[in-house]
């Protein structure tokens, strides 16, 4: 039998109930429908995650820091939706980003991104993502990378979007995504 795909959830936010954390958290809803049924695991350690200091990013890892590399490692994708501050990512993830630069996990590692923002916004933080993905070797796939604009009307008590548009919007995107880490853990078995 096949281990189903792990999706390693990553919110961008710190805020309590943001609209991000409705989208990765419809996402786990969702994904045990979509072809390959994936398994959902939503980090939350980003508020206890130090700052970045390159002196520290050596062995022994800060234990949040080992933390996170580990999730990450133990994933076949990454699922990330995160706001835009000051027209770019918000200090507290970039400085998540910041610790996997040192760090192989995310090499060649499908990755994409819900831009959650509402039409005009957003595009700051998802560009900065793209730049900074580069740097860790991640590969992003254009194709899972969508703008699904959350209206806070449209979530449900349990911080879920019922809007069924973007339920579906979402849907293809983890299918997207769930595609790229079937095909590259393909390319990584022997022949």
């Amino acid at each position: 039998m096949t281990t189903p795909p792990v999706i390693l959830l990553l919110s961008g936010s710190l805020r309590a109930g943001s609209s991000n954390e409705s989208v990765l958290r419809t996402a786990q809803a969702l994904a045990p429908g979509v072809p390959g049924s994936p398994r959902t695991v939503l980090y939350d350690g980003l508020g206890g995650l130090p700052h970045f200091n390159p002196d520290d990013d050596r062995a022994p890892l800060p234990e949040p820091v080992a933390r996170l590399r580990e999730a990450i490692a133990g994933a076949s994708a990454l699922l990330i939706c995160c706001p835009e501050y000051a027209g770019t990512l918000p200090g507290a993830f970039k400085n998540l980003l910041d610790w996997t630069v040192g760090g192989t996990e995310i090499g060649d590692k499908p990755v994409a991104w819900v831009n959650a923002a509402a039409p005009g916004r957003g595009e700051g933080a998802s560009a900065a993502l793209r730049t900074v993905l580069g740097y860790t070797g991640a590969a992003v796939v254009d194709g899972a990378c969508a703008r699904i604009p959350v209206d806070a009307r449209t979530v449900d008590a349990d911080g879920t979007i019922a809007d069924p548009a973007a339920r579906e919007r979402l849907s293809a995107a983890l299918g997207s995504l769930i595609e790229a880490a079937a095909a590259a853990t393909a390319a990584d078995e022997p022949a």
